[in-house]
């Protein structure tokens, strides 16, 4: 029986192994709020739809940013990201200084450092200018506090009813730290898996301040810079620092799942090893969440070299913004394309990416 059992699992496993390595099929006929969670829908709306018709070298990679060469001698990362988040301001930030955070936080993924942004707005007739100004000083302030210039913009006027408030575009451009090699190319089986921290802050304290549940929660997004954390790694390490991501919509599990795929290797977790704060864990039991697919803003997976494993975290240790990072897995040679935990009690269990969308407008 158990070898029957067994036998069943691994079908299933190979099945699944088999399904993904399929171009997306997209079923539906119009976009649904699914297609911006960042998970199974969204990936398979970019692949089907945005991927074929837009194929270029650059953008095949799929990465958080393209890298380009500037001239012979440097490398320069071009990113960009919307933000619809719902409310505008929540415990920890708001929809400005969360455009600068997750630009910065794109480029220095790609192991560059930004130069400068851009900043777009679409804002809904009705707005009320005090909102806007305060918005527009987080933005200067969080763009200061990291010393990263917002050099161009646009804005446009929507009537109202048609705009939600306000929606801002950032876009971003870096240059490459010498010593910068990252990708999913480089992943190694042996290669050590980072956090740098907490995980879910972000979409809960978002999500508790647009429902106004009665759940008494403490909880602060983590939107922040992570380029300093990176410029540290990459020239105290180099190519020892194979593969960085900032595991945004959809959380660790579907970031995970995206390397996988991509390099065709497995990730092991240990649930243990894994830091979410007690009053996440407890919100999202209460909610039926599960903490591994919430957004996170200011938290980085960092897969590196396993001889450098300890000096690594020692190095995100140091920073205010790392300070709870954790070793909390491995990339292993198979099942191929596979995220898999094992669990406090034992046993083992298979993390796919985010399916449906329980958290809309969280970025």
């Amino acid at each position: 029986m158990a070898k029957a059992n067994a036998s069943e699992v691994v079908a299933k496993i190979e099945k699944a192994q088999e399904a993904r390595r399929k171009r997306a099929v997209l079923r539906e006929s119009h976009i649904t709020m699914s297609h911006g969670s960042g998970g199974k829908a969204t990936h398979n709306l970019i692949d089907a739809v945005f991927a074929q018709a837009l194929s270029n070298p650059y953008l095949d990679r799929m990465e958080d940013s393209a890298v380009m060469s500037w001239d012979a001698s440097s490398k320069v990362a071009l990113t960009t990201d919307t933000y619809v988040v719902s409310p505008v301001t929540f415990p920890g930030g708001d929809i400005g200084s969360l455009a600068v955070h997750g630009t910065i936080n794109d480029l220095a993924m790609a192991g560059a450092m930004a130069l400068g942004l851009s900043a777009g707005f679409i804002l809904e007739e009705g707005f009320p200018i005090e909102d806007l100004r305060r918005i527009v000083t987080s933005m200067a302030e969080a763009s200061a506090r990291a010393h990263v210039p917002i050099v161009t913009g646009d804005t446009k006027v929507v009537p109202r009813g048609k705009g939600d408030g306000i929606y801002i575009n950032t876009a971003g451009i870096g240059r490459l730290l010498p010593g910068a090699s990252l990708g999913y190319d480089k992943i190694r089986v042996g290669d050590k898996v980072i956090v740098s921290g907490d995980l879910g802050d972000h979409g809960i304290a978002v999500m508790l301040a647009r429902e106004s549940l009665d759940i008494d929660a403490d909880v602060k997004s983590d939107s922040a810079p992570l380029h300093e954390i990176v410029y540290d790694l990459i020239t105290q390490l180099g190519p020892a620092i194979h593969c960085l991501k900032d595991p945004t919509r959809g959380g660790v599990a579907t970031t995970l799942n995206e390397l996988t795929q991509s390099s065709r290797l497995a990730i092991g977790l240990q649930e243990r090893a894994i830091p979410i704060k007690d009053v996440v864990k407890g919100t999202c039991e209460l909610l039926g969440l599960d903490p591994l697919t919430i957004a996170n803003e200011g938290k980085l997976i960092a897969i590196v070299d396993a001889q450098v494993a300890d000096e690594a975290l020692a190095i995100i240790r140091s920073h205010e913004q790392g300070y709870h990072a954790q070793i909390i897995g491995e990339v292993l040679p198979e099942p191929e394309g596979m995220v898999f935990m094992h669990t406090d009690i034992g046993g083992m269990r298979v993390l796919d990416m985010l399916v449906g969308d329980p958290l809309p407008r969280i970025c």
